[in-house]
């Protein structure tokens, strides 16, 4: 995930990033587009549809959608095969009312319906080698809760959680209203990951640091 490069490549030999692997089959990449953001809202909608069909809605999806159309918002999409899959809003240390260290989070993370697990467990796997190579100890996220979270269908979704690595942090009220179970995943470099997904997000990351301005 880490191959040297020269100086004619024109960035650092130590840089962690690397350009996208030929032989990669998933690929995470920045929104850009008016385009890419629409197909992000769509996957949202189809989201909460299939959410309130369950009786399971956990966020507003107008918020979203208005958050997501934002072109100021710094959206990440995964790709397979020039699908997306998820999308979300990965942020450097975002002030948040836990947690004051160095940390990747990751806000407003959706994925298509019918997917399995296989789809969160790789955003996981990422999502941990991502904060390694940007030095960071920790990510973190939160997801609404309704209920209790040792009951419900929030309890059979922290049970997947919890199996694929991350830790569960308590509850608290949210950033928007709403009360919020508070997940921790360390970070871990993951030399072999290159070959299954590709990252093209540190550019929304690198240099930032968003506490200051929350």
């Amino acid at each position: 995930m880490h191959p040297t490069r020269t100086a004619g490549d024109g960035h650092p030999a130590n840089s962690p990033f690397t350009s996208k692997s030929p032989a990669a089959v998933y690929e995470m990449r920045p929104l850009r587009t008016d385009a890419e953001r629409a197909e992000a809202v769509a996957l949202v909608q189809d989201r909460q549809r299939w959410l309130d069909q369950r009786g399971l809605q956990l966020t507003s999806p107008t918020d979203v959608s208005v958050v997501f159309h934002n072109r100021q918002s710094r959206l990440a999409g995964l790709f397979g095969d020039g699908k997306l899959l998820a999308c979300m809003i990965p942020e450097r240390s975002p002030r948040l009312r836990w947690g004051e260290d160095a940390y990747l989070y990751l806000g407003y993370v959706h994925t298509l319906p019918g997917q399995s697990d296989d789809i969160t467990r790789l955003i996981t796997l990422w999502a941990s080698d991502l904060a390694a190579r940007l030095g960071l100890p920790l990510v973190r996220t939160e997801i609404l809760a309704r209920e209790a979270l040792d009951t419900g269908p929030t309890a059979a979704l922290l049970r997947r959680l919890t199996d694929m690595g991350w830790d569960i942090r308590g509850s608290q009220l949210g950033q928007k209203g709403g009360q919020v179970a508070r997940l921790e995943l360390a970070a871990e470099d993951r030399p072999g990951l290159s070959p299954l997904i590709a990252c093209h997000v540190h550019e929304l990351l690198e240099g930032t640091d968003d506490r200051s301005s929350r």
